[in-house]
């Protein structure tokens, strides 16, 4: 076993939140060590937001936190440390400038992820954090309640006071995520709260969805439905795959489809493409469209609501004829319309495997940290942040937040 020198501490995973907690530690004179599996810095940060990083939420923190599952609270001290506003102060101090969109989101005005990553390589080259690629930690050394050292994959020992793991979850794999944060906790006796698919896109047993592929939809509702009765609901964009239905709305609520199907209930997913009319406006809008184009076939209408390529398989969805003028249409025909419009129903199949989330829902129990230091209750040295705790939320620069969060909070706490 080849014995290195001593650290302060030592951060297991270079994502946001590993860096952050690397980057406040070493500007307060520790000696750091952030050890990577990967070949390089934040993988995964720089596919989040499609590319562009949504970095955070403006919203003030009670609508923030909303936007959480049950394990929200252990967040508050966090937020009140270091917040949206002090994050984004963080990086503009760097020459990053950000621009507001739609819902309170927040991107660099570059639209690139990779400035924001950028600025992270700076600030930890400025602070002389040492790194180590293409490693991993096999084991984490207590003695008596303590952190003492770590052993990796490839044989060294690394004295070191404190660990920070920052591994992640167990979504994209293919970034480093493989669930490594899970098995040092649980080996030092921590419980790791069930890990379960979150903001994953949804299968649709409909398989003219496959038609779809690639139509995007703004600002309709989506309604779910676990036997009959609405579980969750959301106004927004979606968009088809060949498999089903994704887009941020989908995403939010994917976890409630989750935990449905885990029940064994007859899940739905219902659209509305008209959501700012009730059932008699919505009627009413259709007999104008209709009286304004007597002589127009149903496949030529509405396109204003529905794409052109969605028309064949919506009408044969409502079993009406494409070649039917507006003034030929019967009540009834125009009643299918009018439900199609406002309900269209699909069965949800499923949802893809835990790989496919943009993170994990689950993780190292909140119950078991200290959450005003992001120490270990357990263990005196041990420190969580990011996605490896059992805190995860909607899409909107939630995630994002709570990682870089944790992670200043903790380096502040070395």
């Amino acid at each position: 076993m080849l014995l290195m020198k001593c650290y302060d501490a030592i951060v297991v995973g270079a994502g946001p939140a590993g860096m952050m907690a690397a980057i406040r530690a070493a500007e307060n004179k520790k000696k750091i060590l952030l050890i990577e599996r990967n070949n390089n810095l934040g993988i995964k940060l720089l596919i989040t937001g499609g590319g562009r990083c949504n970095i955070t939420n403006i919203c003030d923190v009670q609508d923030f936190l909303k936007n959480f599952s049950k394990s929200r609270d252990f967040l508050r001290n966090s937020f009140a440390q270091f917040f949206n506003a002090d994050l984004l102060s963080f990086f503009e101090k760097s020459g990053i400038v950000f621009k507001i969109e739609e819902n309170g989101c927040v991107f660099p005005v570059s639209d690139k992820a990779v400035d924001i990553l950028n600025i992270l390589r700076q600030k930890l080259q400025k602070n002389n954090v040492e790194i180590l690629f293409n490693e991993r930690v096999k084991d984490i050394i207590v003695k008596d309640g303590k952190v003492s050292g770590v052993t990796t994959i490839s044989d060294k020992h690394l004295s070191v006071n404190s660990v920070v793991i920052a591994t992640g979850g167990l979504s994209y794999p293919e970034t480093g995520s493989t669930g490594d944060g899970y098995n040092l906790a649980k080996k030092l006796g921590h419980t790791i709260v069930t890990l379960k698919p979150a903001l994953v896109p949804i299968i649709i047993k409909e398989k003219f969805i496959k038609d779809w592929q690639g139509i995007s939809l703004k600002k309709v509702r989506v309604s779910v439905f676990s036997n009959d009765k609405k579980i969750a609901e959301r106004l927004g964009d979606m968009i088809f795959t060949h498999f089903g239905v994704s887009g941020p709305i989908i995403l939010d609520m994917s976890a409630a489809i989750y935990e449905a199907l885990e029940l064994k209930a007859k899940v739905e997913l219902a659209i509305n493409f008209i959501p700012g009319l009730n059932q008699q406006e919505s009627d009413a809008f259709i007999l104008h469209e209709l009286k304004m184009h007597p002589t127009k076939t149903i496949k030529n209408m509405f396109r204003d609501i529905l794409p052109r390529k969605m028309m064949e398989q919506f009408l044969k969805y409502c079993s009406l004829s494409p070649n039917v003028s507006a003034h030929q249409m019967a009540i009834e025909e125009r009643k299918r319309l009018l439900r199609g419009l406002s309900n269209l129903c699909l069965t949800i199949e499923g949802v893809l495997p835990i790989k496919d989330g943009i993170i994990t829902r689950g993780g190292v129990s909140t119950k078991e940290i200290n959450p005003k230091t992001l120490e270990s209750k357990l263990v005196r040295g041990l420190f969580f942040v990011g996605e490896v705790i059992d805190v995860d939320a909607a899409t909107g620069g939630y995630n994002l937040q709570a990682a870089f969060s944790t992670g200043w909070v903790c380096g502040g706490s070395i």
